[in-house]
């Protein structure tokens, strides 16, 4: 019985150390916030260059910012980190395709590719912490679709990586995965490559829906994989450009589906 005792008092005191890390690190991320909109994005606009080369500089400050942060999460023990694959992210004309279980993933995908473009909900606008570093960093807000498509395709033939995730929301646990067609009609209108990028996060954390206090029983493994590159070539040829989406985004669910379904079987 004493050692059953002295197993549940570690345990919940284990619990409660992550629940303080955690709360430091969204303490943390929205100092950091603040910082970048007052003092390091107003500085940056005032170095020389184009308009184009001062947006590129926002955004790799934003992307280093997330990366540091990622970095910090890791270091407080609230999550533990697996990436591979991540050498082949952020190429001229990339369209990274993520699925989106947890709220960091923005976070880690922009640390990983600092200089990439990424489509970010239309609420980020209106949130006085994340506002001005969305509108420095030019990215693109996912409502409504048609500006959305425009924006990222812009993005794209300018030689930009993209992000987006195209359940356009976090992932409801234990429902089945829906994909908005607007990340195949970018992808059909201007991407040069498409890369899927499979996310997950075991036990699941900071989920839709669910407070940032409720933590897992035991710290949370985030792991994610840049999968093979995308043919885009059978959807093209011959079809109309929402037809060839269509399909695309057919395809796209049932391999993110299928992936994550066998990840879930191996676990």
């Amino acid at each position: 019985m004493k050692n059953i005792s002295n197993a549940t008092t570690t345990r919940r005191e284990h619990g409660l150390r992550r629940l303080a890390a955690t709360a430091l690190c969204f303490a943390v991320f929205g100092a950091g916030c603040l910082a970048l909109s007052l003092f390091a994005i107003p500085v940056v606009a005032l170095l020389p260059g184009e308009s184009s080369a001062r947006s590129l500089r926002r955004r790799r400050i934003v992307g280093r910012t997330m990366r540091w942060f990622a970095g910090f999460i890791r270091a407080t023990g609230v999550l533990s980190f697996e990436i591979q694959g991540a050498e082949r992210l952020g190429r001229p004309g990339q369209l990274i395709v993520a699925n989106h279980p947890t709220l960091i993933d923005a976070v880690v995908l922009l640390g990983l590719t600092p200089s990439s473009t990424c489509i970010v909900k239309q609420a980020l606008w209106h949130n006085p912490l994340t506002r001005w570093l969305v509108v420095a960093a030019g990215y693109v807000s996912n409502s409504p679709t048609d500006r959305m498509i425009e924006g990222a395709s812009e993005a794209l033939l300018a030689g930009q990586s993209v992000i987006i995730f195209p359940e356009g929301t976090r992932t409801v646990p234990g429902r089945p995965l829906q994909f908005h067609r607007g990340a195949a009609a970018i992808a059909v209108r201007a991407a040069a490559v498409v890369t899927p990028v499979y996310i997950r996060c075991n036990p699941s954390t900071l989920t839709k829906g669910e407070p940032w206090y409720r933590i897992p029983e035991r710290r949370a493994h985030f792991s994610l994989r840049a999968g093979t590159d995308l043919d885009l070539a059978p959807f093209k040829r011959g079809a109309p450009a929402p037809i060839a989406a269509r399909a695309l985004n057919e395809h796209l669910l049932q391999m993110f589906a299928a992936e994550l379904a066998a990840v879930r079987q191996v676990d």
